[in-house]
């Protein structure tokens, strides 16, 4: 069954070695102690963009608290937990312009979107950029209260974000928003649906995906969306894996479904094109503008060559 293969591995920016230690994060003392300690590293993020070192091994540059002693505002710090029992804390820049950045830390390295370089890194590192990143993101875009209006502030290591007017006090935590993905099959199992998002890069396709609805089940949503997108009825969803997808600040939830029919309608909102296709023709995919699967380090990828794997 395809759902096993996905337990050989977790998919990329899961499964790193880091003890999120929720416990310490009101521990002040302890916070503070640590950012003091030379072991302790903080990852540096601009703008949704991680601090790298570039080469044929992509690495996360993690750099003592030291080095950025001048910039370790408590207010764009986040305690990320342990790795190895030593502290590691995300530190948001988003706020220097970009000649301020380049001057503090070009002799260090690179800030890179971490989709283009996610798939070569050091698991623990993928995860702890993905996770330092979607902090970043939900802190940028969270700086009111959502109940009052009033500005909020950062606590208990970055994980809260608490109203600052006396009379609202409203905690807001950081919201990560679930989508469905998923490979639909037919009834033989001997191809699979595809489609091209209007978005996507020339000849790429991928597994359908939407977010799910309140009040919706998973295998709701996913049922939902594919008939929405392509007009494909299905039945027997089932789980295969899921996926950390701060893109901004998702979570995949990987499935396979079943279809009872196979005429495609297409939502033209949705998708320009969708195609059923054979695993011989998706081991063979010419990966040009003609046609190609999506990235490696997706979760999408990872259902198809699951599928692919399985025939």
């Amino acid at each position: 069954m395809p759902t096993s293969a996905a337990m050989r591995s977790p998919n990329f920016f899961a499964g790193g070695a880091v003890d999120r230690r929720a416990d310490l994060r009101r521990d002040s003392d302890w916070l503070s102690e640590q950012l003091g300690q030379a072991g302790t590293r903080i990852l540096p993020v601009w703008r949704s963009r991680s601090l790298m070192i570039m080469s044929d091994q992509p690495a996360a540059v993690m750099l003592a608290s030291h080095e950025v002693e001048t910039l370790l505002d408590p207010t764009r710090v986040a305690f990320l937990g342990l790795v190895e029992e030593r502290a590691h804390f995300s530190l948001d820049l988003s706020h220097l312009e970009e000649e301020e950045v380049l001057a503090a830390f070009s002799s260090h390295g690179e800030f890179i979107d971490l989709r283009n370089t996610g798939g070569l890194l050091d698991p623990t590192e993928g995860n702890l950029l993905a996770y330092a990143r979607g902090l970043a993101y939900w802190h940028e875009r969270h700086r009111f209260c959502a109940v009052c209006g009033h500005p909020a502030e950062s606590k208990d290591a970055g994980h809260i974000r608490r109203c600052t007017n006396p009379d609202c006090k409203a905690p807001h935590f950081p919201r990560t928003d679930p989508a469905v993905i998923m490979l639909v099959s037919d009834a033989a199992d001997e191809r699979c649906l595809l489609g091209q998002a209007p978005r996507f890069i020339p000849g790429m396709y991928s597994t359908l995906a939407g977010f799910v609805e309140p009040g919706e089940s998973l295998e709701e949503a996913v049922a939902r969306e594919v008939l929405e997108e392509s007009g494909v009825p299905v039945t027997n969803v089932r789980y295969h894996s899921s996926q950390p997808w701060p893109f901004p600040a998702s979570i995949m939830l990987g499935f396979y479904a079943t279809a009872t029919a196979t005429e495609i309608t297409l939502d033209k909102d949705e998708l320009a094109d969708a195609v059923w296709k054979t695993r011989e023709e998706l081991r063979n995919s010419p990966e040009d503008d003609s046609f190609r699967l999506p990235r490696g380090i997706s979760i999408a990828r990872r259902l198809i060559d699951d599928w692919i794997a399985t025939g």
